[in-house]
């Protein structure tokens, strides 16, 4: 899974890296992202893929009452993408989510009390991009819009699988190569196995 992620580079070298031109840069600081916070991160989405924008995390499907739903739509499987209807309407609406690491945990006893933390991140901790589903939703009531995204993930690598070493998953990386093929409705290609692990205090 994937609840926390690392952005530690400024918007121009996240201009340079994924050449597109943020909007509006003043919303962006560089952070560590906590998804249960929903907070807005940098995303680059398939209908604007010039541009880098601010999407906030966990996923709220066009037909989604109210916000509720995205507790459990910060990840989506990619093994079953096409069968979840929060995630179905969205397979045409792709992004790349703009990240240089993210957190995982290790479980060290059986009873789960005991746990250590990990950043992984690619060798000099480059910057990459996450695959990603977005939406626009529309609150009902006030007319508000949300623009979401989720984080695909897929079964963990020989070092996640030590690592988040209980549900063994891990976000899906993509090569730099394959991000625009990505957006323009291409396969995935990933780089997950180009990871570096370093604990975290």
């Amino acid at each position: 899974m994937c609840f926390r992620t690392k952005n530690s580079k400024t918007f121009n070298q996240l201009e340079d890296r994924f050449k597109a031109r943020f909007l509006t840069p003043e919303w962006y600081t560089p952070d560590v992202f906590n998804a249960f916070t929903f907070p807005v991160t940098p995303v680059i989405t398939n209908d604007r893929n010039d541009v880098i924008q601010g999407f906030s995390w966990g996923l709220i499907p066009y037909w989604a009452k109210d916000t509720n739903i995205r507790k459990s739509t910060f990840n989506a499987r990619l093994e079953t993408l096409a069968q979840k209807p929060s995630f179905k309407p969205s397979l045409l609406k792709r992004c790349l989510v703009l990240a240089d690491g993210f957190y995982e945990w290790k479980w060290l006893d059986p009873k789960g009390k005991s746990k250590q933390k990990y950043l992984l991140t690619l060798p000099e901790e480059e910057s990459f991009a996450f695959a990603g589903l977005w939406n626009s939703w529309t609150d009902r009531n006030t007319g508000e819009i949300l623009n979401t995204y989720t984080i695909i993930t897929t079964a963990a690598n020989e070092l996640m699988s030590e690592i988040h070493n209980t549900k063994k998953r891990m976000p899906v990386i993509m090569t730099p190569k394959a991000e625009k093929d990505w957006l323009s409705g291409g396969e995935l290609v990933m780089q997950n196995d180009h990871l570096e692990g370093v604990v975290c205090e």
